[in-house]
């Protein structure tokens, strides 16, 4: 929401995807006359070139199909209309992954376990396929540190991002799998505590002025 405040000018109807917080909802209201709010997969049924405006803050990495959902937000737009968010992607969990591994190594499956990250790179590139102009991605690094395996899966599953992924094992991890995760997830530590990233990418970009 800062980097939407650089954009000086007034918006009349604004698209938010994925409000987690009725507070943001407020925010937006203070820049646009009217905002509505939806779900990712209620894009394609959004009016087209209804907005001028559309925020999706922690929504869009989880949808199935990326390159489909950036297309819809661009038709939902009207010319010379603005698309900001942000959402987790890069080098996001690279210590969980690294312990999900060594479990399905020891379990002697492979199954996955996080959704896929897109690079920064390319969110620029989709969003220019989706027919937006001017794309700029920004990269955020967050890092938390943990003493234990357990307190990063009690995080993750307070902010509702552990395993969605219809793909995923229906069979709950074996308890000697359990404890060869946490072993590798302890294993990185440094000073008894262990470092786990979050890579969150921050785009704008507009649709092209006629």
């Amino acid at each position: 929401m800062g980097r939407l405040e650089l954009v000086q000018r007034p918006f009349s109807k604004a698209l938010m995807i994925g409000c987690g917080n009725q507070a943001w909802q407020e925010r937006l209201l203070g820049r646009a006359s009217t905002v509505d709010v939806i779900e990712p997969e209620q894009l394609l049924t959004v009016e087209p070139g209804s907005c001028d405006l559309c925020v999706s803050i922690g929504a869009l990495d989880t949808v199935s199909n990326l390159p489909q959902s950036l297309l819809a937000i661009r038709f939902a737009l009207r010319e010379d209309s603005l698309a900001v968010g942000a959402f987790s992607g890069g080098d996001t969990l690279p210590a969980l992954r690294s312990a999900m591994r060594a479990a399905d190594e020891s379990m002697g499956v492979a199954v996955p376990h996080v959704h896929p990250r897109i690079e920064p790179s390319a969110l620029a590139g989709l969003l220019s396929d989706a027919g937006f102009t001017m794309p700029v991605v920004d990269v955020d690094r967050v890092d938390v540190s943990y003493r234990e395996f357990s307190g990063l899966v009690r995080d993750l599953r307070a902010m509702g991002a552990t395993n969605i992924l219809s793909a995923r094992s229906r069979m709950a991890l074996t308890r000697s799998a359990a404890a060869v995760a946490a072993e590798q997830f302890a294993s990185q530590a440094k000073d008894g505590r262990i470092i786990e990233r979050f890579e969150l990418l921050h785009f704008a970009a507009w649709t092209p002025h006629q």
